[in-house]
């Protein structure tokens, strides 16, 4: 509607200023029959050069304006953003809105851990205070990869997991302690670990090995 309106003043406006162009030289054009040919096409092409010349003068006067109005609307746009930017800060300073934000990633989290339980090599426990499964891929992994752990409650449902999924539950007190407190999820076991976490590897692919040979 505003790019209508200012369309319609504009012809509005042209047409005021030719319609004065050809009132200025009304005389001339009633003189017109009565002059040359010549003299006649000379008159019409000086009053229509005069009044370009007004049209193309009020032209750049309604650009000047009209581009003075568009930076306005932008500028009030800008400062419409920003506002609703803050406004969408304060909402994410909610206590509320924040403590639910942070309670749903920790159950999308738990939800990625938890899935991945099943394709672990095997679970070492503490037996109740801790879980840590372990992945090894000789293909693609420098060394077997924590991609679960949890004590507590949530140690109890990685091996409640793991037993749906017939993942091998090894019980290592201290090996289950130390991958839980150095390792974070998805991340290779570190050096001084290796022996260790090898023994029970070896171990779980022996016991494969005699399920699948009965």
């Amino acid at each position: 509607m505003v790019d209508l309106l200012k369309s319609l003043v504009k012809i509005f406006i042209v047409g005021v200023v030719v319609y004065g162009s050809l009132k200025d030289n009304f005389a001339v054009l009633l003189a017109a029959p009565r002059i040359s040919v010549g003299a006649t096409v000379g008159a019409i092409l000086q009053i229509a050069m005069n009044a370009g010349i007004r049209v193309g003068v009020v032209m750049l006067v309604i650009a000047a304006a009209d581009y003075l109005y568009q930076r306005y609307e932008f500028e009030k746009s800008l400062k419409m953003s920003k506002q609703e930017i803050q406004e969408e800060m304060k909402r994410y300073e909610n206590p509320q809105l924040k403590a639910r934000i942070r309670s749903r990633q920790r159950q999308l989290a738990m939800n990625r851990m938890m899935s991945a339980v099943p394709n672990a090599d095997v679970v070492i426990t503490n037996p109740t205070h801790f879980a840590v499964a372990l992945q090894y891929d000789r293909a693609t992994m420098n060394a077997p990869q924590v991609v679960a752990k949890g004590q507590q409650l949530v140690a109890q449902r990685i091996k409640e997991k793991a037993k749906e999924n017939n993942v091998p539950l090894v019980e290592n007190k201290p090996l289950a302690r130390s991958l839980f407190k150095s390792v974070e999820i998805g991340q290779e076991i570190p050096g001084n670990l290796y022996a260790a976490v090898a023994e029970v590897l070896a171990f779980v692919y022996r016991l494969k090995q005699t399920v699948h040979a009965w």
